[in-house]
């Protein structure tokens, strides 16, 4: 991976690619994109994960808010690009008709080159929100706060060389950063499961037996997919010590249910936006009784929560409010947007 990743930016350096700038990743789940990723920010730049099944006017808003300077395409991507301009951006690969663009094999032929110099607190990367409820928004993390997030995952959830992570949520989507990122630092190994196998619950669970998957983190739709659709009882998956669940609200009945079928894992709800990546999370002991609510549970290391109520008081003990967070896994602000 560090070979790939030098002979990647060196690439990016060769074709003026410079510290600070933006380098889109818009293609399917790869090594290529981890690659490309890493790449991005060894090369001084910024990593934009863009996702692959944006519509084409999508991708261009995004392109141009971030005013990148290059942008991985494979073949599917730049197809649906088609010959729609994207002024100044260099493809990695495939490209639409006014792209220069470079083969993979052009890129791996450069001699690689070791990690640019950046500050703690200059960006490493930009994750852009769905845009559901309005103009997507460009999330910006530093080295400093996505390191720590590493550190802390890691730490958290006792991440070793022998664990081997799923890596099931798309690189444009924060869960990804859990293998992107905390897997390197513990020296664990990653395992790309491709979005298309998720249609497949039974594949899926096929590939945690064959792959001895240890660690699984995804929001809890897929594992209730897999506990309905998985034919769990006809694979092997006791290599499971760990189930990480986020991003939606699991239901009790259908988690018990999981947990029933999986005695051996230990289960936790991990909560926390885009923003900060994490900041709680909720080890369960046992499982939920019907219709009961998951707690998002208390904070990790290195963060910070108060409840705030309507009134800008804190509240102490149970109450309604606004859940504030001071962490040191928070982003430095949204790109282009200091409003």
């Amino acid at each position: 991976l560090v070979d790939r990743v030098g002979r990647f930016a060196a690439a990016l350096r060769s074709h003026g690619v410079r510290a600070g700038d933006r380098v889109g990743v818009h293609c399917a789940k790869s090594i290529e994109a981890v690659v490309a990723i890493h790449g991005a920010q060894w090369a001084g730049a910024v990593a934009v994960p863009v996702n692959p099944d944006a519509p084409a006017e999508m991708v261009h808003r995004v392109v141009h808010d971030a005013s990148m300077t290059a942008l991985v395409l494979d073949d599917r991507a730049a197809a649906k690009l088609g010959n729609t301009p994207i002024p100044g951006c260099v493809s990695m690969g495939s490209a639409p008709s006014d792209a220069s663009a470079v083969t993979w094999g052009e890129v791996m032929a450069h001699e690689p080159i070791g990690p640019v110099d950046r500050l703690a607190d200059d960006p490493a990367y930009i994750i852009y929100t769905s845009g559901s409820t309005g103009t997507p928004k460009g999330i910006v993390h530093s080295h400093r706060s996505g390191l720590r997030y590493a550190q802390l995952a890691a730490e958290t959830y006792g991440l070793t060389g022998d664990d081997r992570l799923a890596n099931v949520a798309p690189f444009h989507f924060d869960q990804s950063t859990f293998e992107l990122y905390a897997a390197p630092i513990a020296r664990a190994s990653s395992v790309l499961v491709p979005e298309v196998l998720l249609r497949f619950p039974a594949e899926v669970a096929k590939l945690i037996a064959s792959e001895q998957l240890t660690v699984w983190y995804s929001v809890p739709t897929i594992l209730v997919h897999l506990l309905e659709r998985g034919a769990l009882d006809h694979h092997d998956i006791s290599s499971l010590r760990w189930v990480l669940f986020g991003g939606e609200i699991f239901p009790a009945e259908a988690l018990a249910a999981l947990m029933a079928h999986l005695p051996d894992p230990r289960f936790s709800n991990v909560y926390g936006p885009a923003e900060v990546n994490q900041c709680t999370h909720h080890h369960l002991d046992e499982a939920p009784a019907p219709g009961e609510s998951i707690p998002i549970g208390r904070p990790w290391a290195d963060t910070q929560v108060l409840l705030v109520g309507d009134d800008g008081a804190t509240v102490d003990g149970i109450g309604d409010g606004v859940l504030e967070v001071r962490t040191a896994t928070m982003m430095s602000g949204y790109w282009n947007r200091p409003d």
